[in-house]
């Protein structure tokens, strides 16, 4: 009986992540492939290959992105993107999605730095990300403070908080290892 308990529980820490990795991509990859994979199979009928979707996707978006380097094009972008930021509830919502993707692929890329938060009122401490450390234009008031994102364990969600720069502690670690560490409730460290 012990043997099959522990055949049992080998088998779950194996191949149960495995499982889930292989069922996470395969359904990632539909996603992406069928962005344009719908558009493109009733044109290519029995011809079409998974995978097409994904790779037109790239080409595309590699287009469009040349495309809004050259001038013509890039002004009607940009005239895009001033009507996007003018249009009620559509500014907040475009406003959001653009500040996130640049912040994780653009220049500016925020959560880099790792913060170790007290708690207040207690010896407690959180990791978080440093997500904006200029507020200055947000309120007058907060040009000592920063703005960091203490994600939530076993969730992608979390909450922001405004903190004063003296009640944080920067850290030298992988912005990738501590969002690991945070989202498996500290069940994943790195070995060193």
């Amino acid at each position: 009986m012990k043997w099959f308990i522990k055949s049992f529980i080998n088998g779950v820490l194996t191949i149960v992540p495995i499982g889930l990795v292989v069922y996470v991509v395969y359904k990632i990859f539909f996603f992406l492939d069928g962005l344009l994979g719908n558009v493109l199979k009733p044109y290519l009928d029995e011809n079409y290959i998974p995978g097409i979707g994904i790779l037109s996707t790239i080409i595309l978006l590699t287009f469009l992105g040349w495309l809004s380097t050259r001038f013509i094009s890039g002004a009607i972008i940009r005239l895009l993107d001033r009507l996007l930021r003018k249009i009620p509830f559509v500014k907040t919502i475009y406003s959001v999605i653009k500040d996130t993707i640049h912040s994780f692929i653009g220049e500016r890329k925020s959560f880099s730095k790792v913060a170790l938060v007290q708690m207040p009122g207690t010896t407690m401490k959180c990791l978080g990300f440093i997500t904006t450390e200029n507020l200055e234009g947000l309120h007058s008031h907060l040009t000592d403070h920063v703005a960091v994102y203490i994600p939530q364990t076993f969730q992608v969600d979390g909450i922001t908080f405004i903190i004063p720069k003296k009640d944080i502690e920067i850290l030298n670690i992988n912005p990738e290892e501590a969002m690991k560490f945070i989202l498996s409730g500290g069940m994943t460290t790195t070995k060193k």
